[in-house]
């Protein structure tokens, strides 16, 4: 094999190995880690004109009622959708979904809508390329859950449901001493 065709295959190698990294959440925010609370527009901020903050066909206001850093001041667990439908139909998708999440979840979940045409920022500050990502941060502001692309009901539902029962179980401890 000649230096030219084995550059090559150490070149692919090396970019699906950094595809894959990238896939595995290498870059973003880890579990574990602190979420930043950063400072994101909410529909407030745009004089309650969606078009200035989502480019979603059917937005819900309940996703843009928070800056990032005032939903991480509720004391709830956050789910937090990076997504941009203008150019992304699983984030339309995934939107869709989420919508019927928040009905079920909103008393507890404070549910947040980040489309980067709006909010680049957040997307810079959370180190996410690409998107749909779902990032899931509990009550102390700690990132318990991410991934990137397309997300089923039935997979993030065990999710929310494991960082609502930590929450609790942190609140009791806190409450019993």
């Amino acid at each position: 094999m000649n230096k030219a065709v084995a550059g090559l295959l150490l070149s692919i190698g090396i970019l699906l190995s950094a595809a894959c990294d990238l896939r595995a959440g290498s870059g973003v925010l880890r579990v574990g880690t602190k979420a930043p609370a950063v400072v994101t527009k909410t529909l407030g901020d745009v004089g309650g004109d969606f078009a200035r903050i989502t480019t979603y066909r059917y937005p819900d206001a309940r996703m843009y009622r928070y800056s990032v850093h005032e939903a991480m001041l509720q004391g709830k667990p956050i789910l937090l959708e990076f997504a941009t439908p203008g150019h992304c139909t699983v984030c339309d998708n995934q939107l869709q979904m989420l919508k019927g999440l928040l009905s079920e979840y909103e008393s507890k979940v404070v549910f947040l809508h980040m489309d980067q045409y709006q909010n680049p920022q957040a997307f810079k500050t959370f180190r996410v390329m690409g998107d749909p990502w779902t990032f899931v941060i509990d009550s102390q502001g700690v990132v318990q859950f991410t991934r990137p692309g397309r997300l089923l009901y039935q997979e993030i539902v065990p999710v929310l449901q494991k960082v609502l029962e930590q929450d609790d179980t942190r609140r009791r401890l806190a409450l019993s001493q």
